[in-house]
């Protein structure tokens, strides 16, 4: 009688289940992965994806399920009770954990997936502060400083964590394609039409990229021309008369399909805002033409190939400087004539197989003062990757190539006869990784790449990370790499180029070393009031033979040596990232920081000195809003922490700047679905630097000048301290308040 009744309770509770629940399967829409720990909603009831993104609710008599899951767009569908439901896919939102990504091992993966941890950032997040060119984006993303090292030509470098710009790699669709010279000026000019997203990796990234991967890079990922618009335009002005202009055209040619890109940037305004009767932003003319191509094999394996031209002039100086002052010691003035070319594809030879390519070639023609420059670079790079999963091993080898020559007129290209010695670096490595997923929770990644040039012979770039995700909504990863650089400082550094100091090499330059350690805590927060990401990670990293310029030791040089000691940088860096239904978000960023080098005194005692253009704290901030009307608000902005700057002994001016933050707001009104107009408010604290030149009354240093004696000599009278022209303490924008205003066309 028991099993009686037991046998008819159990077959009434499934057949009510069956009539009043629903079940289905939760999958990502780009890489079909599971979605796990999604919220799934009828009416009152809701319920979890599980680990393999399976649900099941009971209904009653609802007829709509309303599905919510971090880094996914909200999702309704209609439902019928005991049915089960077929495969639910979750479109994914921009710059969330859910983001697919490539720079961190090679192969497309979830940000949450992946064991290395890499930042995101889609074409909308830089739309919510617009900015003429890829250098001032990145200023954008909390840890990516854009310091610029020149207040005359305004030249820069990209640090990541407080490194030193030449330890940042920058790449386009995974090719490095932006290095060495073409750094001091090569990353303006990157049309926005062009940019699906940028994806940043903190730490050591030589296995994979190289050796001059050590601090870190940056991954330009391009738009696929199959998913760009047939038409897109952005068009913004200035209060301070700077135009930019991008467009972006979807070309359909029988089975191929391209995408061409122009920009083009024009300020011709000669501003002083200090009063210095030096120019606060260079003169600049640019233009940018990206024509990318995708070809549909019988295959369906991937074949493109992009193109790139760049065209710049700028000139910085004093207020009266004219062209026909270039090169003279009347007026000065510092002048760059830039031409670029670039060549960038991918060939798929089989399913696993993959050869990628790259060619640039950069020409320079520049005076600084009485200086000058002129250097050409051509860089030929060609990769054969390839990739297989066994088991539960995701196994990837690969054979890198890569060919560079530079020649200029400088001493680094010159014998010691005097006679024209191009500088020609070849490199021919081999790398292999292993990605063994033990199980849904562990993943231990192992990685080596040897490299051999004829300049530094044969090189080890080991690295090790290990992920741990206990659950669906959270990441443990611990990863640790070694990092190797050859430093050509005639090609990096380009005060060594601009003439206001000499240049002095102590000694046989030695390669850099470093080893670098991360560790990183990323997690999804399901809250009532929004969907709420939190990625948090420590770095340390260890530098020998580290190559520091002195701008201390003598006001008139800046002399380079190897450490005698060794060099640290280290720190925790936070993001917190709330989404609301789409209509607000909400973001901060902060990075605390110690980079310093360590070397014996005189006496044998080890003495710290903090790195200049390294400040302690700093960060970044954003809210946006938009109201159903099509009226959207964006408040973003970046703070900054005292830095040591380079000063001279005795200097007037503080060692290290002060405090400030750079506060902006958008205001964007859409019209139609392909069309609105945004108004936007730069710098609205006015914050501008002081005192950004030194003796700008005198940058010639001039003999019988107000600051020198006829022996060359400093005048005891006005200038005791020895004080030379120099335009190096930088350390904001020189841009005061500015308006700018714009629109944004496209067709779909």
């Amino acid at each position: 009688m028991r099993l009686l009744l037991f046998i008819i309770t159990l077959f009434v509770s499934i057949t009510t289940l069956a009539q009043t629940s629903a079940q289905g399967l939760l999958l990502d829409a780009n890489t079909q992965q599971p979605v796990a720990g999604a919220t799934i909603k009828a009416g009152n009831e809701k319920t979890i994806s599980d680990s393999i993104g399976r649900f099941t609710l009971p209904v009653g008599n609802n007829k709509t399920l309303v599905i919510t899951a971090i880094g996914y767009e909200r999702t309704t569908i209609g439902i019928t009770a005991g049915t089960e439901l077929p495969e639910i896919f979750l479109q994914p939102q921009a710059a969330e954990l859910s983001e697919v990504v490539v720079s961190g091992t090679l192969r497309p993966m979830t940000r949450l997936q992946s064991p290395i941890p890499v930042e995101s950032y889609n074409a909308a997040f830089f739309k919510r502060n617009p900015t003429p060119n890829f250098f001032d984006a990145v200023a954008q993303l909390n840890g990516v400083q854009s310091q610029m090292t020149c207040n005359v030509c305004n030249t820069g470098e990209i640090r990541i964590n407080g490194l030193d710009g030449p330890y940042t790699m920058v790449l386009i669709d995974g090719m490095p394609i932006v290095s060495s010279l073409s750094t001091v000026y090569g990353l303006s000019g990157i049309p926005a039409s062009m940019i699906k997203r940028i994806e940043v990796v903190k730490g050591p990234a030589s296995t994979l990229y190289g050796s001059e991967a050590v601090g870190g890079l940056i991954n330009i990922i391009t738009v696929d021309p199959l998913s760009a618009h047939k038409l897109s335009v952005d068009a913004n002005l200035t209060s301070q008369q700077e135009l930019n202009v991008d467009l972006g055209l979807r070309l359909n040619l029988g089975k191929t399909t391209g995408l061409l890109g122009v920009n083009y940037y024009d300020f011709s305004n000669r501003l002083d805002i200090n009063k210095d009767n030096f120019t606060d932003i260079t003169l600049q003319k640019r233009f940018s033409l990206f024509n990318k191509y995708s070809f549909d094999r019988k295959s369906n394996l991937p074949a493109s190939v992009a193109f790139r031209f760049l065209s710049e002039n700028r000139w910085g100086g004093e207020m009266n400087y004219q062209d026909a002052y270039k090169g003279g010691d009347s007026i000065y003035g510092e002048s760059i004539d830039t031409r670029r070319v670039e060549m960038i594809g991918q060939y798929g030879i089989t399913k696993n197989i993959l050869a990628e390519y790259s060619y640039n070639y950069h020409w320079q023609d520049s005076y600084y003062g009485t200086t000058y420059y002129k250097g050409e670079q051509h860089t030929g790079f060609a990769q054969v990757r390839w990739n297989k999963k066994i088991g539960k091993h995701y196994l990837l080898a690969g054979i890198p190539f890569r060919y560079q020559f530079y020649d200029d007129n400088t001493p680094a290209t010159t014998k010691e006869n005097g006679a024209n010695q191009p500088s020609v670096q070849k490199m021919a490595g081999v790398f292999v990784q292993d990605e063994y997923q033990f199980n849904d929770a562990f993943t231990l990644l192992g990685g080596i790449r040897y490299e051999y040039t004829n300049i530094q012979g044969g090189v080890v770039a080991p690295r090790l990370a290990l992920k741990y995700q206990p659950d669906a909504l959270q990441t443990f990863r611990l990863s640790a790499g070694n990092g190797f650089r050859i430093v050509n400082l005639f090609t990096e550094d380009h005060a060594a180029l601009s003439g206001f100091r000499e240049v002095e090499i102590r000694e046989a330059l030695r390669p850099e070393r470093s080893w670098n350690l991360n560790l990183n805590y990323a997690r999804n927060i399901p809250t009532d009031w929004g969907l709420l990401d939190l990625d948090v990670s420590g770095f340390y990293t260890y530098f020998t033979n580290r190559i520091v310029p002195d701008y201390d030791s003598d006001p008139q040089k800046i002399i380079y040596d190897n450490l005698d000691g060794h060099a640290i940088s280290k720190g925790i860096t936070a993001n917190i990232n709330l989404a609301n239904n789409q209509r607000f978000r909400a973001g901060i960023g902060v990075t605390y920081m110690d980079v310093y080098v360590k070397e014996p005194d005189e006496n044998g005692v080890k003495m710290k000195t903090q790195q200049v253009y390294a400040p302690r704290w700093s960060g970044t901030y954003n809210v946006s809003y938009a109201l159903r009307g099509g009226t959207s608000f964006d408040l973003t902005g970046q703070f900054m922490g005292p830095m040591r700057l380079p000063v001279f002994s005795n200097d007037f001016r503080n060692e290290y700047s002060p405090f400030y933050s750079l506060l902006n707001l958008q205001i964007t009104q859409k019209v139609k679905d392909h069309l609105e107009f945004y108004i936007v408010g730069k710098n609205l604290l006015n914050f501008i630097p002081k005192n950004p030149i030194l003796h700008p009354d005198d940058p010639f240093d001039r003999p019988g000048g107000p600051y020198w004696l006829n022996d060359g000599s400093p005048n005891p009278g006005t200038n005791p301290n020895g004080f030379s022209f120099d335009p190096t303490y930088n350390y904001a924008p020189m841009q005061g308040i500015r308006l700018m205003i714009g629109c944004r066309f496209s067709l779909h």
